[in-house]
Formats: C-alpha cells, sequence, structure tokens
C-alpha cells in the first residue's frame, strides 16, 4: 500500500490533483504561446490533419520558412485563452481527404486536451475546431510537385 502512494506523491506535488498551479512552494504561470504551442503539435500528430491554419496564414508561413533563420510556427491556425487555472483553444484544420471529420475532430480534442492538461496542470475547458479546408492528393500548389525540365543544358 506504501508503494502506490509513494509514485502517486511526487506528481501531486509537480500537479496538484485540484489542477492549480499555486502549490506551497511558490506559483507558476504558463504563458499563452506555451499552450498555443502545444495545442498546435498535439493538433499536427493527429492522422489525417494535413496542416493547420487558414490559406492566408499557410501563405504567409510558407514565406516565412523561407526566410533563413527563421521557421513556421507551431501555434499557426490555433488560437487561445488562458486564464490562471484553465484554457480554451480554437483550431483551424485542412484536413486529408476521406478522414471521417467528426472522427478526426474527436481525435484531435482528445489529443489537445491530454496534451495541455498533462503538461501545463491547466484545465481545458474547450476545443473549437473550425475545418476550413480539404486536402485533395496531388492538388498542390508546390512547384517542387510540377516536372521540372531545363530548356539549356
Amino acid at each position: 500500500m506504501s508503494k502506490p502512494t509513494a509514485t502517486t506523491s511526487p506528481t501531486a506535488a509537480v500537479v496538484p490533483a485540484s489542477g492549480t498551479l499555486v502549490t506551497e512552494h511558490g506559483t507558476t504561470t504558463v504563458a499563452d504561446t506555451v499552450v498555443q504551442k502545444i495545442a498546435g503539435l498535439a493538433a499536427r500528430e493527429v492522422s489525417g490533419v494535413h496542416a493547420l491554419g487558414s490559406g492566408t496564414s499557410r501563405a504567409f508561413g510558407a514565406i516565412r520558412e523561407r526566410i533563413p533563420g527563421a521557421s513556421a510556427s507551431a501555434g499557426q491556425g490555433v488560437s487561445v485563452e488562458v486564464g490562471e487555472k484553465q484554457a480554451a483553444v480554437d483550431l483551424q484544420l485542412l484536413v486529408e481527404y476521406g478522414v471521417p471529420i467528426a472522427d478526426l475532430a474527436r481525435s484531435v480534442r482528445r489529443n489537445v486536451i491530454t496534451s495541455i492538461e498533462r503538461m501545463t496542470g491547466l484545465e481545458v475547458v474547450e476545443v473549437n475546431i473550425a475545418v476550413v479546408d480539404v486536402h485533395i492528393p496531388g492538388d498542390d500548389d508546390s512547384p517542387t510537385s510540377e516536372p521540372t525540365t531545363s530548356r539549356v543544358q
């Protein structure tokens, strides 16, 4: 009996069961951008999610990737509201064609909630998902998908 208590005790000290980040040793605050990045990465982990963000934000992300030293934002297509104890998330998804959207949304929601709650100790009160587009294979706008032929040798 003392063994289960010993294994759960350190977890309770890090993130109390009440979900609060205030302990007798101090207060922990989590920035909005941290929750935004966790949510974005967790959503991208789910099979069937092609990308996050609207067409405009994806276009800016593609430009940002081409700038030396810059990288695409992990929080692209993610909006969050973070309080002292709770967080709410809004996602914009581009889904793969053929994937059942209701099942995908359920999986994304579950993964985002689990990741945020496990990593931050915040209670996620809602995850709203907006499917903004469907990706059709072979319909890429990237120039690398076109065959390249040179006029000169």
